[in-house]
């Protein structure tokens, strides 16, 4: 840190930096994730044909369901389910008619639409995903002053959403940053823990539990504890005191040396559970990111390395 530096904007900024680089990361995972799990890029025709005709019976369904509604003045004799609407029968019905017109509609345009189109917008569509999302709205509400001022100035100053809004999100992220980005690491493992004395409790039973393949292990621990800490702090120390493309900032420089190092996201696990992997794989991912995390301790070495680099690049300056 500089003279006129204090620890408390220095790790401000810190939290800023990685956080950037999980919105980066966390989009690109769950865009590309599902892509390389499948083992293809796109959907093929015929799967996207047997997919569509569920969602057509569904909409007409709800469609005739609302009709039958509106008749008995809103109370269905059928069964019902997590899918029966809320909504009076009239309603249900115009907007299962809505949502089928669209439907329709947009099959329309997209069956005119060439392969290459079909294939770029599948690659756009893929990005828009919760962390993106999340993260264009967050930058809208920290760049536009007027929203800027309602969620995170005091409530006397006209911050009308900072006292029930914004810091209940808050409460919120901070207990999810404790579970999964926290300090200590042993929180980080929490969730993939209760799986992981599932896939035990299977073993002693004599079930299938996943099997976890060694030389891909190795090479991935290989690969974010040794590798890529020497290829970050390198290309990063060489650029700051080489070039001007980084900015005059040590915990910048010491942050883009950490961030490629050390275990797997937890994501991965998230990513198993949205693509609907079968339990062995998923039983699978949780016994190597225990193992990940049971060798994190070497990360002290990444640690040390970048404090070492940028200090010799705060001397240099």
């Amino acid at each position: 840190m500089s003279k006129t530096d204090t620890a408390s904007a220095a790790l401000n900024r810190a939290k800023s930096y990685f956080l950037v680089c999980a919105i980066v990361s966390n989009s690109l995972t769950f865009s590309l994730g599902p892509r390389l799990l499948d083992h293809e890029e796109a959907p093929d025709s015929d799967k996207l044909e047997g997919e569509n005709q569920p969602q057509l019976e569904h909409l007409s369904n709800d469609t005739e369901r609302g009709r039958h509604d509106d008749q008995t003045d809103g109370h269905g004799n059928g069964e019902t389910t997590e899918n029966t609407s809320l909504l009076p029968g009239y309603l249900a019905r115009r907007g299962a008619e809505l949502e089928e017109n669209g439907y329709h509609k947009g099959k329309r345009i997209w069956d005119s639409l060439g392969p290459k189109t079909r294939s770029m917008l599948n690659l756009s569509y893929a990005f828009l995903n919760a962390p993106l999302v999340g993260a264009v709205i967050g930058g809208m509400i920290g760049l536009i002053p007027p929203l800027h001022r309602a969620f995170f100035h005091e409530p006397q100053k006209g911050g009308v959403f900072k006292a029930w809004l914004t810091s209940s999100i808050q409460n919120v992220g901070n207990i999810f940053a404790a579970l999964q980005v926290g300090v200590p690491p042993g929180l980080k493992v929490v969730v993939v823990g209760v799986k992981l004395s599932s896939c035990l409790r299977k073993m002693k039973r004599g079930e299938k539990s996943g099997n976890v393949k060694w030389l891909p292990s190795t090479i991935v621990l290989l690969m974010r504890f040794a590798v890529w800490p020497v290829i970050s702090i390198s290309v990063i120390h060489f650029l700051a005191i080489r070039t001007n493309i980084l900015p005059y900032d040590p915990i910048l420089i010491f942050a883009m040396m950490l961030m490629p190092a050390g275990p797997p996201a937890m994501a991965i696990s998230s990513l198993s559970d949205c693509n609907d992997s079968s339990d062995e794989e998923k039983d699978a991912i949780s016994k190597f990111l225990i193992i990940a995390y049971m060798v994190s301790p070497l990360l002290c070495f990444t640690v040390v390395g970048s404090l070492r680099a940028s200090e010799a690049v705060l001397a240099s300056r």
